[in-house]
């Protein structure tokens, strides 16, 4: 795709398996001046009972490790987009149990990518210690899992050099400001 060529990025749900700096850069890269990149991605939060409850039966990293909302902002930030807005929104889904969490997370095709994860299979009794665990959380019959979702979106400055990823990333106040006169004048 050619330097600057797309208007609109939409990416829902896809961030927190990437690297943001390196998938920033790109979206950079092919989006147009006054371009926009509009996403959702899961935060820090999500999954923090499955995260809890395997945690007091081993030191292995059991659930992925999701990026704060702010880390995204600063990449956004040093990748060259402009006017950032970054917000968050917690979801709780219940379950009857853990199997049925288990299930749901399998069938959207989510896996641990965690460098601290266990290599080998989980046995029968690694996971009923974690059911047992994961017990400690449930309300009115049910298992919460809950998901910090962060929604954003930022600009490509109308004038603005294209940079490398290896370049330093700056937008001055100044440029922020025409942005945004620029915008309301409209």
């Amino acid at each position: 795709m050619a330097d600057g060529s797309v208007d609109l990025i939409v990416s829902n749900l896809m961030l927190q398996w990437c690297n943001p700096d390196a998938a920033f850069a790109e979206f950079r890269r092919v989006l147009a001046p006054n371009g926009l990149l509009s996403f959702s991605s899961f935060g820090p939060d999500t999954l923090r009972e499955l995260r809890a409850a395997w945690k007091q039966v081993d030191s292995h990293s059991h659930v992925h490790q999701f990026i704060d909302m702010h880390d995204l902002g600063d990449a956004l930030v040093r990748s060259g987009f402009a006017s950032p807005v970054l917000d968050v929104e917690r979801f709780t889904l219940r379950y009857p149990d853990v199997r049925k969490v288990a299930a749901d997370l399998k069938a959207t095709g989510a896996h641990n990518a965690s460098a601290g994860r266990s290599k080998g299979l989980t046995g029968t009794r690694m996971f009923a210690a974690m059911q047992a665990a994961y017990e400690s959380f449930r309300q009115d019959g049910r298992l919460p899992a809950t998901y910090e979702v962060v929604f954003a979106h930022a600009w490509v400055p109308a004038h603005s050099a294209r940079r490398s990823s290896a370049d330093a990333a700056s937008v001055s106040l100044e440029e922020i400001k025409r942005e945004l006169r620029a915008r309301r004048d409209k």
